[in-house]
């Protein structure tokens, strides 16, 4: 018996956080035998999708500007019209050659309008397919709020009328879908919690950091590592750092941080064993993504959160305040962020007693396989 054929789509505009979760399910549908082809349409990220996993790599589209509104090819030229159509058709023809038992659309439609240039097209020919594959929307458990009317009205109509399955990832004991989404109940029959996608929990590190402070994919978080930096040279030497820059940091930036670094910081784009390390720090300053945020529960490093708050976001704010509330997470402004500020925060981390993580179901990758299975038979 063929194993079921999985089409799964994925864009990242700004950071990593949504191909590296999608990875991670790809890889559990594999495990757990299905034949998944993943379709990225951003640009390209090491190790993502993993190896052993079919991809399609449609030509690249970034985010134009921090609102996430507007779309450039990877040379930071506008997308235009022709290029997108050739995305458009790109798409179409690896869904008919893929001819999948099931797809997957990671965001949209909570997300991702932009894209909707070629995803309605999909849907369109997803519903004339013979037979017709099943559908699900991979969301994460936090999503951006809408601030314009009837968009909260259209995602739910989008859903009742062509996907089977919303899955969101992440653990309803931690955050409810309805707490950002507030149609949820419109839809309530096709919600399903997978938990949290993280990744699986890593062994003890090789080397250890005192603070470890990280920028996700890096296109964003110049001033975190800045100031971390500078922090780093007020408190005291003994103090061993790393920062993290994320493959997407400018390389002049990534200079910018190199030149007179003092002597207790070591600096690197990459970790691949980013989660083993934070195991063995005592501090971690970051941006509240979902990722990250995944990776610090499996641990009992102190956090300190600098949520993304450019072009109006809203999601690691929430996420941040959530993590606050069970005390396992100081947050600072992105606004108003200085060296002092960082050197304080720290130091008050430090000597703030470790507590037990909250028990948050972190298995959301092997649980959405499992869901998939259920409903494809």
């Amino acid at each position: 018996m063929s194993m079921p054929r999985v089409f799964f789509y994925v864009q990242h505009l700004l950071g990593i956080g949504h191909i590296a979760r999608a990875s991670r399910i790809a890889g559990a549908l594999a495990r757990d035998r299905f034949d998944v082809t993943v379709v990225t349409g951003g640009l390209p990220v090491p190790g993502f999708p993993a190896d052993g996993i079919e991809t399609v790599a449609l030509p690249p589209v970034v985010a134009s500007n921090a609102g996430f509104s507007g779309l450039a090819d990877s040379n930071g030229v506008a997308a235009n019209e022709a290029f997108l159509s050739q995305r458009r058709d790109r798409l179409l023809s690896a869904f008919r050659n893929c001819a999948p038992d099931v797809v997957i659309i990671e965001a949209f439609p909570f997300g991702r309008r932009q894209m909707r240039f070629e995803l309605l097209p999909l849907l369109d020919a997803i519903e004339k397919a013979r037979p017709r594959p099943k559908l699900f929307s991979s969301v994460r458990d936090i999503l951006q709020q809408n601030r314009k009317p009837g968009r909260d009205e259209e995602t739910v109509a989008l859903v009742r009328d062509h996907f089977d399955g919303v899955l969101v990832h992440g653990d309803p004991n931690f955050i409810r879908l309805e707490e950002t989404f507030p149609l949820t109940f419109d839809i309530a029959s096709k919600i399903h919690y997978t938990g949290i996608v993280a990744a699986p929990r890593a062994a003890l590190p090789r080397e250890t950091f005192d603070v470890i402070a990280s920028a996700g994919g890096g296109a964003v978080g110049l001033d975190l590592l800045q100031a971390a930096k500078a922090a780093a040279a007020i408190l005291p030497a003994d103090l061993r750092w790393l920062l993290i820059s994320g493959p997407n940091l400018p390389e002049a930036d990534f200079a910018s941080l190199e030149n007179a670094r003092p002597g207790n910081v070591t600096l690197a784009r990459f970790r691949k064993d980013f989660p083993s390390l934070l195991r063995g720090a005592r501090v971690s300053i970051s941006q509240a993504g979902y990722n990250t945020v995944g990776d610090l529960l499996q641990t009992d490093c102190r956090a300190i959160l600098i949520p993304f708050v450019a072009g109006g976001e809203t999601e690691q704010t929430v996420r941040a305040r959530r993590l606050e509330a069970l005390g396992l997470a100081d947050i600072l402004p992105e606004a108003s962020l200085s060296p002092q500020i960082v050197a304080n925060a720290v130091k008050k981390a430090l000597a703030t007693p470790r507590v037990a993580k909250a028990s948050v179901n972190l298995s959301g990758a092997e649980a959405t396989a499992a869901i998939i299975r259920s409903m494809t038979g």
